[in-house]
């Protein structure tokens, strides 16, 4: 059990990192195809946290 945990949380983390990412690399230009890789990052991010606070309601 403990290791599922850890493997979540260096997976959580590497998927920050990606989202994180995207969004920083899609504000470089201005395209309709960076708005959109913009937008997955901020969903991920989104998600992401929804997923972390699911535990503490």
């Amino acid at each position: 059990m403990m290791e599922s945990n850890i493997v979540k949380n260096i997976v959580m983390a590497i998927l920050f990192f990606v989202f994180l990412g995207m969004i920083i690399v899609g504000q470089k230009t201005v395209s309709l195809g960076n708005l959109g890789m913009e937008l997955l990052g901020l969903a991920g991010l989104l998600v992401e946290l929804y997923i972390y606070n699911k535990k503490y309601k």
